[in-house]
């Protein structure tokens, strides 16, 4: 379909460099844009491999190029409704993603994972899942985690099984991508700086079931407004997951036991204290959606539940870092909205000294605040966002706030005012744009300051 055919790539990151290899790869012809004026085309060339034929370009994009697009594959980071796009688009142009671009080379089984929160533990569980059922070789992870889709299609065969994080920006412009099992973990208030609306950021994260039939299964989470409205007009089977109540047919919690409950028959699968390794409700939720999600790809029980016996915390997520004079330094960079920091907070057990603060999403942060609930000691701000945390906490009457300038500051400061039997947690409820390239730096120079410690 696309051999031949002229390819414009938009977005010269991870994704972008991935595209680019797959479409020479079919045989298409290809020209890689990024409109960072301060790139070259030097530079662009030294991401690609050294046989690339790939025209590049930076800056301004001319006209002609425009005009002769057939295939436009945006990366990601790239909105859909910028006037670039919509130039494009009104040529006459296809717009499409990396994760549509690469699943039109998929031949086996996708199982899809999306949700505002859990979707990395998820889908690193769920991967490992997969792989002790089919075999190291035969599973592959793909998606917003981190390695592209276009990386791996070319690798898949009947028999094996993709499982992808797919985030709502992928989501925008997937066209035929149709998993056999498809989960939506939850839905809350994220990424409007993007999508604008929240109606807007829904429907993204319902278009991960865009082609799905009755055929396919959705997981589901009844404790969300969002998802368990969907489950209603989901074009997939539907099955659902709970952590706050007993479900007639589905997964949920009752008590220490996650119990599966099919057809009238109840049966205890895993004791979430004995049995598991990871902290939180929220990650009680992921393992409830990896379940489900396992069954639904046709694993057996047993090596489900193998698989989530042996299996710790995603690095980033309420990660246990080191415990240093007597506190505990908890890594939690990837609670990158208030929903999410919400669950850093609520798997603390100890005093806590709270880093918060980053690039503004335009979110609120007024749940965050009251999720508190006497567990937060202090709560050290940094990044664009620290008046306005600030001016939120003392609305809601905390006001044990303490400002840092600059990174460095902050975890010092943070030593300082922890004391032996309280715990630091690094659970900023902001993306980290601004003064990181990503997450996972904030994360690593968190770790690399505590392990530092004497």
């Amino acid at each position: 379909m696309l051999k031949g055919k002229n390819c414009l790539v938009v977005g010269s990151g991870i994704s972008g460099v991935g595209s680019v290899e797959l479409l020479e790869h079919i045989g298409a012809q290809v020209t890689l844009y990024d409109s960072n004026g301060e790139l070259t085309e030097e530079i662009m060339r030294g991401k690609l491999p050294k046989d690339s034929k790939a025209f590049c370009i930076a800056g301004e994009l001319p006209e002609e190029t425009v005009k002769a697009a057939e295939i436009v594959v945006l990366s990601p980071g790239v909105p859909t409704d910028i006037p670039l796009v919509n130039r494009l688009r009104d040529s006459g142009a296809a717009i499409i993603g990396e994760i549509e671009l690469g699943y039109q080379e998929e031949k086996g089984r996708v199982a899809a994972i999306t949700g505002t929160n859990g979707k990395t533990t998820t889908t690193t569980l769920v991967g490992e899942i997969m792989k002790a059922h089919v075999g190291e070789e035969r599973a592959f992870v793909v998606g917003n985690i981190g390695k592209p889709y276009t990386s791996e299609c070319l690798k898949t065969a009947p028999d094996t099984v993709t499982v992808g994080e797919i985030s709502s920006f992928q989501l925008e412009t997937v066209r035929d991508f149709h998993p056999a099992v498809s989960s939506i973990l939850n839905i809350t208030p994220d990424h409007l700086n993007r999508h604008h609306t929240m109606e807007a950021y829904v429907a993204a994260k319902e278009n991960i079931t865009r082609n799905q039939t009755k055929e396919d299964l959705c997981v589901l989470n009844y404790e969300n407004e969002y998802t368990r409205a969907f489950g209603e007009r989901c074009p997939a089977e539907t099955v659902f997951f709970s952590s706050a109540r007993e479900l007639e047919e589905g997964y949920y919690l009752s008590g220490d036991k996650i119990v599966k409950s099919r057809s009238g028959e109840k049966t205890e699968l895993l004791d979430i204290r004995k049995d598991m390794n990871l902290v939180g409700i929220c990650n009680v939720e992921n393992v409830m959606a990896a379940i489900a999600i396992g069954e639904g790809m046709g694993v057996p029980m047993d090596t489900i539940l193998s698989v989530i016996k042996g299996f710790h915390a995603v690095e980033h997520r309420i990660e246990f870092v080191a415990s240093k004079g007597g506190v505990d330094y908890y890594n939690d960079s990837k609670g990158t909205n208030p929903d999410a920091a919400i669950q850093g907070i609520k798997a603390m057990s100890k005093p806590t000294i709270l880093i918060g603060g980053g690039y503004d999403k335009q979110s609120e942060y007024d749940e965050w605040i009251e999720s508190f609930d006497g567990k937060v000691k202090y709560l050290v701000l940094i990044g664009q966002t620290r008046e306005k945390i600030a001016e939120c906490a003392r609305k809601h009457g905390f006001d044990a706030i303490r400002f840092a300038d600059t990174y460095e500051e902050c975890l010092r400061l943070c030593t300082e005012l922890a004391e032996s039997g309280d715990a630091v947690l690094l659970s900023p409820a902001c993306a980290s744009w601004g003064m990181f390239p990503n997450y996972e730096v904030r994360g690593q120079l968190f770790k690399e300051y505590v392990l530092g410690l004497q």
